[in-house]
């Protein structure tokens, strides 16, 4: 079936695969015609929803030539007659042939009006909402500009604010209201006016225990309201606020048990997407319920090593479909991470990358993440306590890997998956122990079957035989084999049997024995089936370093357009040689790897596996570059050479998508320098230094450390003081935030001197910077203060003016501490004036910050509450929570000064809430000092 899909980007979907309509204007006409499925749209009509009353000469011929590109496209998408998408010329117009159900606007307004007719007390109410809510893949139409497109994309806003708000209350009326928290939250930054949305997550928020979030949201929203209409909150918003403030319960919502209520906005769900068509593991599924039935209510963690066997056995598919068949087990979520014991190329995963992948899915923020592997492990289990969570190690090497990710607490479970049996975890963690084996053929002959239908396979007994035998038991060979029968319906499986026969005949044994030589066979049969494209890809991904990548770094590798790459990925995936575990991104099973490797080393000569590689490390650098540009405001003071063509680096719109790609690419990008692959010494220390900057704010400084290293080695081979600069620049501060001054301030001092002797003046100011943090922290306030004034000098020379803010800031900060209050107020209220020129919010945040506490120092206490209060809103949209959180025990402060005790303890109250879901224990100094504040004996 071909859809049309307008919530989010202008598609067109076949079978659920994503068709690229074009240009923005073609989406357009794409669009105006979609809208009115099943009847005719004149020409003219198209032309005004494209270009408006202002149309210009050859808007008609455009138009005309748009549709053809359309129609050929609909005709080319629907390569079976099963709902086609037809594109017809009618009576002075167009029309577009469908049901309208394969519109997704309409699609989107059928089930809404299913769930209207189903009433209020139906539970299939919200389940009808929460698949409509599910059609929205973003900004509608997203992408395109124009008046009519405008009008569109803001009716079906307000629908969607609509249903929203139907299924958070069907959720809320059926005594669920956790899983609305985050959808509403987004919502409500979408629309921030719309009282109905602010009233159900109000009441979701209070519902699970979260009274003191209810009741900011509610001062926000009344906040804009009066601020920008001029108006105070509906008598209903008010009503509810009153009820929250007197502590009453809504009746028709039952409190969730303590499992079910979330804490924090969404619970970490991180296991891979299920494998179709899982079958043939019965007993193992039956053994593993037997050791989680009799784990309750015993005293420890259960620990499963037991999933070991071979490679390519099923062991990963295995343990992920048995965690979602017991997921209701374990309410507050599922932890996953692989392991990569058994990488070809050497990245195998190292216990202080897993723990800390674990932490930031449960929500730690990188300020509160303690330096050290003990005390990471420490929080990690501290955060399980009292939780029932699975937590699944994928493909892991040893006991030593898996020891310190191991839960301690009452309740959780880990599920390890392993080549090797695992005995010492028997031994020592009480681990139970269960081998996975090879299929048997009655087993496979029933994965054929559910993959092939019964009677195609029943129909050539001998020739299933054959396979069978060939694929020696194991899944992944099956999988193969069963993708390449079902692409060819009509051919005879003995032909296929045949061909297997014939590929093993050409092939030389493996050390591995008979059975990897027969699934090198099967390797190789569908290898040869790919399209000349598609098989020079396969071999050209074996040189990516892995964990996945994404589409555009495929293409970089393939030296293709990404909107080519995108067909030859789906061939790759259809075949079951590439996986996409995740939307977009795409991994490879080892054994997969290993033939790819053999392939492109035979194939493909040096100087085309230089070329991809070459292309490759300058996407990701290139594109790291552009990221870390949104990220630090500061100019990078390292200089790159230009990409070559064919590496397709990505630029993004905002800070959001940077992060984003930083965040989801930063293995990678750690892993190709781990690599060092000769010859590219200049993108391994480059790499570290645009990394430097997101992997200290987010709290990888062990990683940095490990990166710094291999930087500064890298440069040193390639003879470049600039990178060995950077290199320097990176260890100090690493080693700076893993509280070791003294060998930190020598590579800050190491950096200075070759920033300084290559002329770079935004090096020597960023280490300047860091100096004047560091020695403020170790008390030295003069020292603080002859760095910041170097670092200024250095960014005025650099015409850097976020760079400027930030100096003019450590400056103000040292002179306030110093008690000249009056000259730190003027440096921080011209750091202000640049950071906002700059449009560097994370500055403004910490200026102002600056700013409320050489206010409240001068007795100005109302002036004081202003910056505090703009501090907190700026670290609140910047997602520094730990910053937010202080920053409101100060607002608190200089509120009580000015006689306002009321408003005071308010805001104490709210940072108390964030200490409690930042997870601070009691001893904290925030929470230490909010006791003292509150006056209480024991905070919750």
């Amino acid at each position: 079936m071909v859809d049309v899909q307008l919530l989010g980007p202008v598609e067109l979907s076949a079978e659920g695969r994503a068709v690229e309509v074009g240009p923005p204007q073609r989406r357009t006409v794409m669009a105006a015609l979609a809208v009115d499925v099943g009847r005719p749209v004149a020409v003219d009509v198209v032309i005004e929803r494209v270009w408006g009353p202002h149309a210009p000469d050859g808007a008609r011929g455009a138009v005309h030539a748009h549709v053809a590109r359309i129609r050929r496209m609909c005709e080319q998408a629907a390569e079976t007659p099963r709902e086609p998408l037809l594109l017809v010329r009618r009576s002075g117009g167009y029309l577009l042939e469908a049901r309208p159900d394969q519109v997704d606007v309409y699609r989107f307004r059928q089930l809404v009006d299913q769930a209207r007719a189903a009433g209020p007390a139906d539970p299939a109410r919200a389940v009808l909402l929460r698949e409509a809510l599910d059609l929205w893949r973003g900004e509608p139409l997203s992408g395109l500009n124009g008046e009519w497109a405008a009008r569109m994309r803001e009716a079906w806003r307000r629908q969607h604010q609509d249903a929203a708000v139907g299924w958070a209350r069907a959720e809320l009326r059926h005594g669920d209201p956790a899983p609305v928290i985050g959808p509403l939250t987004g919502l409500l930054g979408e629309y921030p006016l719309a009282e109905p949305l602010a009233e159900a997550l109000m009441r979701a928020l209070h519902e699970t225990g979260r009274s003191a979030e209810a009741l900011d949201c509610y001062a926000a929203v009344r906040k804009r309201l009066a601020e920008e209409l001029g108006t105070d909150t509906g008598p209903a918003l008010r009503q509810l606020h009153q009820s929250i403030l007197r502590g009453h319960r809504s009746a028709s919502t039952p409190r969730p048990e303590p499992s079910a209520v979330a804490r924090r906005t969404e619970l970490p769900a991180q296991l891979p997407m299920a494998v179709r068509g899982f079958t043939g593991r019965d007993g193992e599924l039956a053994r593993l319920a037997a050791i989680l039935a009799s784990a309750e209510g015993e005293s420890a963690a259960v620990v499963i090593s037991a999933v070991s066997g071979m490679a390519g056995v099923g062991k990963t598919a295995l343990a992920v479909h048995w965690a979602r068949r017991v997921e209701s087990a374990f309410p507050d979520g599922q932890l996953y991470v692989n392991l990569r014991g058994f990488d070809p190329q050497g990245s195998v995963v190292q216990p202080t990358e897993a723990v800390r992948g674990f932490l930031d899915a449960l929500g730690v923020r990188p300020e509160r993440v303690p330096p050290g592997l003990e005390a990471q492990v420490g929080l990690y289990r501290s955060l399980l306590t009292g939780r029932r969570m699975m937590v699944v190690l994928d493909n892991a090497r040893d006991e030593e890997q898996v020891r310190p990710l191991l839960p301690g607490a009452v309740g959780c479970m880990a599920l390890v998956t392993s080549r090797n049996r695992l005995t010492g975890l028997a031994a020592t963690e009480g681990a139970h122990l269960l081998a996975v084996d090879p299929l048997t053929p009655a087993a496979a002959r029933d994965v054929l079957a559910e993959r092939l239908g019964a009677g195609r396979v029943a129909a050539e007994p001998a020739a299933v035989a054959a396979v069978v035998t060939w694929c020696a038991g194991l899944p992944l060979a099956l999988a193969v084999v069963s993708a390449r029968a079902a692409a060819q319906p009509h051919q005879p499986l003995g032909t296929l049997a045949e061909e297997l026969r014939e590929a093993g005949g050409r092939l030389d044994a493996l050390d591995g024995g008979e059975e990897s030589s027969q699934v090198r066979a099967v390797f190789s049969w569908s290898y040869s089936a790919l399209s000349p494209a598609a098989a020079r890809l396969f071999r050209l991904l074996a040189l990516h370093p892995g964990p996945d990548l994404d589409q555009r770094a495929a293409a970089a590798l393939a030296g293709a357009p990404p909107e080519r790459v995108r067909a030859l990925l789906a061939e790759l995936t259809g075949g079951h040689l590439l996986v996409e575990h995740a939307p977009g991104r795409y991994a490879f099973h080892d054994l997969l790897r290993v033939y790819a490797g053999e392939l492109v080393t035979a194939y493909d000569d040096e100087w085309e596996r230089r070329s991809a590689r070459h292309r490759m490390m300058d996407h990701y650098l290139h594109t790291a570059r552009a990221a870390d540009v949104l990220v630090t405001p500061q100019p990078n003071p390292v200089e790159s050479p230009a990409p070559r063509p064919g590496a397709n680096p990505v630029e993004f719109g905002d800070y959001g998508r940077a992060l984003a790609w930083l965040a989801a690419e930063h293995p990678v990008l750690l892993a190709l320098v781990r690599q060092q692959q000769p010859g590219f010494d200049a993108h391994t220390w480059r790499l570290v230094t645009v990394l430097t900057t997101f992997l200290d704010r987010h709290g990888y400084w062990q990683a940095l450390l490990t990166a710094g290293h291999r930087a500064l080695a890298a440069a040193e081979r390639e003879g470049d003081p600039a990178g060995r600069a950077g290199a320097h620049r990176g260890l100090g501060l690493a080693l700076d935030r893993l509280k070791c001054p003294a060998p930190a301030r020598e590579h800050y001092l190491r950096a200075l001197e070759l920033f300084a002797a290559v002329g770079s003046d935004a090096g020597q100011a960023r280490t300047h910077q860091h100096l004047s943090r560091m020695s403020g922290a170790q008390g030295n306030a003069e020292l603080a203060l002859e760095h910041a004034y170097r670092s200024l000098e250095h960014y005025r020379a650099a015409g850097d003016r976020a760079g400027q803010a930030a100096a003019l800031n450590h400056i103000g900060w040292r002179q306030a501490h110093l008690g000249d209050h009056l000259r730190a107020l003027a440096h921080c209220e011209q750091a202000l004036e640049l950071a906002q020129a700059a449009g560097d919010v994370d500055g403004q945040a910490h200026i102002s910050d600056s700013l409320g506490y050489i206010h409240h120092q001068l007795g100005r206490y109302q002036q004081a509450v202003d910056r505090y209060r703009q501090a907190a809103q700026l670290f609140h949209a910047t997602g520094e929570r730990h910053s937010e959180a202080a920053c409101l025990i100060c607002l608190g402060d200089s509120h009580r000064s000015a006689g306002q005790s009321d408003a005071a303890h308010e805001v104490w109250t709210r940072a108390l809430d964030l200490t409690a879901e930042l997870g601070l224990p009691d001893d904290d100094p925030l929470r230490a000092g909010l006791q003292q504040r509150l006056g209480e004996g024991k905070l919750p």
